[in-house]
């Protein structure tokens, strides 16, 4: 089943556990309508598959990056697990990181920084390092937040690179056809690291 990303909601703390990250509206043909939950998939593989859980960069291939003083990456997903490898991944690189539960969320917070940037005179540059985001999450998905991103004429040259565990050509061309500037799959730190060493190096 196939839904839009604004039919799926962050679950609350009554109703979510470890396996859960959120709720969906399901309708039926007689508009009837159903709530089911959506599995953390990201958590039950970290649980059953020890080979997920390494978030520090090897040796030979670790980073650490100089970015402007007091700028962030800001950060969306949806996964407690994925966040906590993010977050963990993004320190061990120096980048200090926002993070946020769906695309929304880091789509207004990004919108306020801009707000806040132009009031006091400054370029959102100045407050943004880049944006990490997932692509399947509730409220408004990675492609969206990208594509949201890349209209603004102020927003557009910020770097934004989709962490997902979606592969395939056609994901692959999507991301491309939405505009970001980089794809990784997940829990691959490592790469990650390239990723972003990469599309910072050609941020203005």
């Amino acid at each position: 089943m196939r839904l839009d990303w604004s039919q799926v909601h962050t679950s609350e703390k009554g109703i979510g556990g470890r396996n859960i990250t959120s709720i969906a509206c399901l309708e039926d043909d007689q508009g009837g309508s159903s709530l089911a939950m959506v599995l953390d998939v990201e958590q039950i593989l970290y649980d059953v598959i020890p080979s997920v859980r390494g978030v520090e960069p090897a040796p030979d291939t670790a980073r650490t990056f100089k970015l402007k003083p007091s700028t962030v990456a800001i950060v969306a997903e949806d996964s407690k697990v994925a966040r906590q490898l993010l977050e963990q991944g993004l320190k061990s690189m120096g980048i200090p990181a926002l993070m946020h539960d769906t695309g929304l969320e880091a789509w207004l917070k990004i919108k306020q920084m801009t707000e806040a940037a132009q009031a006091a005179g400054e370029s959102i540059h100045d407050k943004i390092a880049l944006v990490l985001t997932d692509l399947e999450m509730p409220e408004m998905d990675g492609f969206t937040l990208t594509r949201n991103i890349k209209r603004e004429a102020a927003l557009k040259d910020i770097s934004v690179v989709i962490h997902s565990s979606l592969s395939g050509s056609a994901n692959e061309g999507h991301v491309r056809k939405v505009g970001a500037d980089g794809y990784v799959a997940k829990f691959e730190i490592n790469e990650l690291s390239s990723v972003i060493h990469s599309v910072l190096e050609k941020a203005p």
